[in-house]
């Protein structure tokens, strides 16, 4: 019998490296996202969404999952091996399980950290499928089930995608990397907040009229309505998660970056098998020829 060889050199890498068609489908559902998001300061004021503005929500909910669902299994198309589940199973049931001891407490979510760090080690592409599917786990685990949870599985998954896209991923270690987790988690927090009440903003027409959403009127006058129906409704939640998120980074994250790249080095994702010669008769290991 024949023997693989040692490990790739690569072993420990990140466990879904994005081939061409992983970064078209998570383009594709980043821009119909957008458009998810931001129709209503988008939307030219004649449009079919401002007329049906009531409805349109629920109408880019029923498509958001399908496009989630394409992106999920492109990517695991692309290679996302049993270890690679193993680890995002574990992760996404420690974020789930993390959200509910914070949730509803002025916006202390801890899920939040672990996210960041998790898509610093394992890149973009397991964090946004870690960052949608620990959101839907979550939901199931506290009852959060409904027509906004796609938009919460777009958005955490934008948040641990952006995350595995900073800089200095080989190299920058120690109080620098911390000191870029830190800034990422607190600016990507009021982000999260901001990306979520655009969801939200648009059910309040008519209610408090001067910073609710008012179909057909200019772009800068809605903005303006949103900017303060962020202020009045969110900042106080967005705040808290922001600075709850920095002092976690701060205080356990060195510990929990060490054990995500221990165990990814263990783990050794990238290795692949490789037949060895016998080296006294050229045959392979096992050839038992004359």
């Amino acid at each position: 019998m024949s023997r693989t060889g040692p490990a790739s050199p690569k072993a420990g890498g990140r466990p879904i490296r994005l081939g061409p068609r992983s970064v078209a489908a998570l383009l594709l559902v980043s821009l119909v996202g957008v458009a998810a998001f931001g129709w209503p300061l988008l939307a030219d004021p004649s449009s079919a969404l401002v007329s049906r503005s009531l409805d349109a929500p629920w109408l880019l909910a029923a498509l958001l999952p399908l496009l989630v669902a394409v992106v999920l299994a492109t990517i695991a198309d692309s290679g996302l091996d049993a270890k690679a589940v193993a680890m995002l199973g574990v992760l996404a049931a420690v974020g789930a399980a993390l959200r509910p001891l914070g949730a509803g407490t002025a916006g202390l979510e801890p899920m939040f950290f672990l996210m960041v760090l998790s898509g610093r080690v394992l890149g973009p592409g397991f964090g946004f499928v870690l960052g949608s599917v620990t959101m839907f786990a979550s939901a199931l685990l506290t009852g959060g089930v409904g027509p906004w949870l796609p938009f919460q599985m777009l958005s955490m998954g934008w948040f641990t995608l952006g995350a595995g896209l900073l800089p200095g991923g080989r190299g920058l270690r120690g109080r620098g990397e911390l000191a870029l987790l830190a800034g990422y988690g607190a600016v990507a927090a009021f982000a999260y907040g901001m990306v979520m009440n655009l969801q939200g903003w648009v059910l309040l027409q008519g209610v408090g009229s001067r910073i609710s959403f008012r179909p057909g009127d200019p772009l800068t006058e809605n903005l303006l309505r949103f900017l303060a129906y962020c202020a009045a409704t969110s900042l106080g939640w967005d705040l808290g998660r922001a600075v709850l998120t920095v002092v976690l980074v701060a205080t356990v994250g060195p510990a929990v970056l060490r054990a995500l790249r221990r165990a990814t080095r263990r783990a050794a994702f990238d290795a692949r098998p490789a037949f060895q010669a016998d080296g006294h008769d050229g045959h392979m290991d096992g050839d038992k020829s004359p």
